[in-house]
């Protein structure tokens, strides 16, 4: 693979939280300063980099603040477009504070590729979307038997529904992404030699009036499938989902699994048919890859953190290809 090029490198959760005993901001900011130096590896090989990341347990985070607030002293309830907002721009600057640090560093100056940049980004969607009529992505903290006679007196909007044994949550739809609004920006700061980190945590979700304005919306758009829209608009001949594992497995965990190292579009197709992976873990990341590759797109490398620099340089992980 040639070294050079535009690569969107969507990264997972354990690039931001590695231990559920340490979720600080500190400790956040220490995991992704080590994230970063694998980031840094592929710029230094020759290429420009886009960065996307998820959210969920910050957002996660603010609304449990926000409902201690609300309980103790009455306070009103941060929505959850602002939530998104919120933990893109602070993870965000966390990342292009760790990546510059990181490619000062290492002396990488030229073309001001050693600069990062954070553009907070809107994604919009259809309001017409089914996921609206369907709402299915659990967000924020339980809620007891107790507690439902207030939630739906003070928010008669929420959907609330039984998160398995565990208790009562709100949940919320997660609509396709149609278009990054700030598209134009991200493509002028990538054309002045700038590394972006964008689209976090899928995007600030946001639908348009028949006057063209827009608002934002509880809803949470999935971070591959903004992530895969955004490489595709860019035109970025590599999109890599970094994730837990080193590669992609069928028959995960039993006596019979296979890692899939070369693989073609095809071949990934029918094993995604044939429930390989499951819409909890892998199958959005193997979805988005496969939507990338008929967009256009080059080649998809999933793999871990610090796997990056060998996979892609072709020695590791699992590449999909056309």
């Amino acid at each position: 693979m040639k070294s050079s090029g535009l690569a969107v490198i969507a990264i997972g959760g354990n690039s931001l939280i590695t231990d559920s005993r340490r979720v600080s901001v500190e400790n956040q900011y220490k995991a992704i300063q080590k994230t970063v130096r694998h980031i840094a590896d592929v710029i230094e090989s020759g290429r420009q980099v886009v960065v996307t990341h998820g959210n969920g347990p910050q957002v996660g985070f603010i609304l449990r603040r926000s409902e201690i607030a609300r309980k103790v002293a009455g306070m009103h309830p941060v929505p959850l477009a602002s939530c998104v907002a919120d933990t893109q721009s602070a993870i965000g600057w966390q990342i292009q504070q760790a990546l510059a640090n990181e490619l000062k560093l290492r002396k990488v100056k030229e073309q001001n590729r050693g600069k990062a940049v954070t553009v907070v980004t809107q994604v919009l969607v259809d309001s017409d979307d089914p996921a609206f009529a369907a709402p299915s992505k659990f967000i924020g903290e339980f809620f007891t038997d107790e507690d439902l006679p207030t939630l739906k007196k003070d928010f008669p909007h929420w959907v609330i529904k039984q998160d398995s044994s565990r208790g009562w949550r709100r949940v919320v739809p997660s609509p396709k992404p149609q278009a990054i609004i700030e598209l134009d920006a991200i493509r002028s700061l990538l054309a002045n030699g700038f590394n972006v980190v964008a689209v976090g945590g899928g995007g600030i979700p946001v639908i348009a009036d028949a006057k063209g304005e827009l608002r934002g919306i509880a809803a949470v758009v999935d971070k591959d499938f903004a992530s895969r829209l955004l490489a595709v608009d860019l035109k970025a001949d590599l999109f890599v989902i970094s994730t837990a594992v080193e590669a992609v497995c069928i028959n995960f965990g039993q006596p019979d699994q296979k890692i899939l190292g070369r693989v073609s579009a095809a071949e990934m197709r029918g094993h995604y048919a044939e429930g390989q992976f499951p819409a909890g873990s892998m199958g959005p990341k193997v979805k988005a890859a496969l939507e990338f590759l008929e967009s256009g797109g080059g080649e998809v490398v999933i793999t871990c953190p610090q796997n990056l620099k060998n996979a892609i340089g072709s020695n590791g992980g699992t590449h999909i290809v056309p």
